[in-house]
């Protein structure tokens, strides 16, 4: 068991809410099953095999929301590995629904809890993925997923990304972009502005009636590097009521173990406030998470930093839980 008797009271009174891991990609290529304890299989714990509901449990992870993913090359069948993913998910529920429960809102979330079991989240990484349609929104949405990332690594019919193919700095959302912003609030699904590049960025914080995320993420306030986002963007989210998820890569921290997450932590609190910073590891997502995070089980190290660090209960209580609770109630599902 890792962390402190104080950290661990506090992950069971505020089970934490991680906003991307990319598990269920792994369970669909390999069989990797979520309900098996595992230990990463490579050296520093790379790549994958950090996420399973024995080790959310063991580290107070109330719910995660599992990351979607799909390569866009060739540009067909996208929409399917997304539905294989998703398939994956019910199964593992289905298997032992006392553990992990399939969720959609706040109340499923704290209904999880309530049982001892984790809540499982579903969102989508690349809107390539919807392969140009509307209505591939509608159907995902309709099968329980909660946030649209309209970027990855590559432009899309959407938008274009910070960096990677096809990278245009001052273009932003293209019209289609605009049509599933809005298409977006009508179903309940959050935007999340992970990887898009800074003026689509602003375009779908200034068109999102609802609060959007920044699902996995660094700051630029904090280290220096493409994949961070700026103070003008942290402002963006927060005047819109959304949260922005810190990534646990070192690469993108600006260097290993839980301080450099602290820092970027701190430094969202203090341009915005309390009510935006959350957590977003992007375990099993082709990182090399940071030594001392690099598992769920190890969570409360954490919280033992930020209790180190002076944060108060109220604040480690919105940055596990809180803020992304509430954005999950401010994005209404249709009626």
């Amino acid at each position: 068991m890792f962390g402190s008797p104080e950290a661990r009271a506090l992950h069971a009174r505020y089970p934490a809410i991680d906003l991307h891991a990319d598990s269920l990609m792994w369970s669909r290529w390999t069989g990797y099953d979520i309900h098996q304890r595992h230990e990463p299989p490579l050296p520093l714990a790379a790549l994958g095999g950090h996420v399973d509901v024995p080790r959310m449990i063991e580290g107070g992870v109330g719910a995660q929301f599992f990351g979607l993913v799909s390569v866009p090359f060739p540009s067909r069948g996208l929409a399917a590995v997304i539905d294989e993913q998703i398939d994956r998910l019910d199964a593992a529920v289905a298997q032992h629904p006392d553990r992990i429960f399939k969720a959609r809102t706040a109340d499923d979330v704290r209904r999880a809890a309530a049982a001892g079991a984790v809540a499982g989240l579903l969102g989508i990484e690349g809107g390539h993925a919807l392969e140009g349609r509307l209505d591939k929104l509608d159907h995902f949405a309709r099968r329980g997923v909660r946030y649209l990332g309209l970027c990855h690594f590559s432009a899309n019919e959407l938008c274009y990304p910070a960096y990677g193919r096809g990278r245009k700095d001052t273009h932003g959302l293209t019209a289609f972009g605009r049509e599933v912003v809005e298409c977006a609030a009508d179903l309940g699904v959050i935007v999340d502005l992970a990887h898009i590049n800074k003026q689509g960025f602003l375009d779908a914080c200034a068109l999102s009636r609802y609060p959007p995320i920044v699902s996995h993420t660094g700051v630029l306030g904090a280290f220096d590097h493409w994949r961070n986002i700026d103070d003008e963007q942290l402002r963006a989210i927060a005047d819109k009521g959304g949260v922005i998820g810190v990534i646990f890569c070192p690469r993108y921290l600006g260097a290993d173990g839980i301080g450099p997450v602290v820092k970027h932590l701190r430094h969202i609190v203090d341009v915005c406030g309390e009510d935006t910073p959350a957590l977003g590891s992007d375990w099993d997502g082709f990182i090399i998470p940071t030594s001392d995070l690099r598992d769920a089980a190890r969570l409360p190290l954490l919280t033992d930093a930020l209790l180190e660090g002076g944060f108060s209960e109220e604040t480690i209580a919105k940055i596990l839980r809180r803020n992304a609770l509430r954005v999950l109630t401010d994005n209404p599902l249709p009626k």
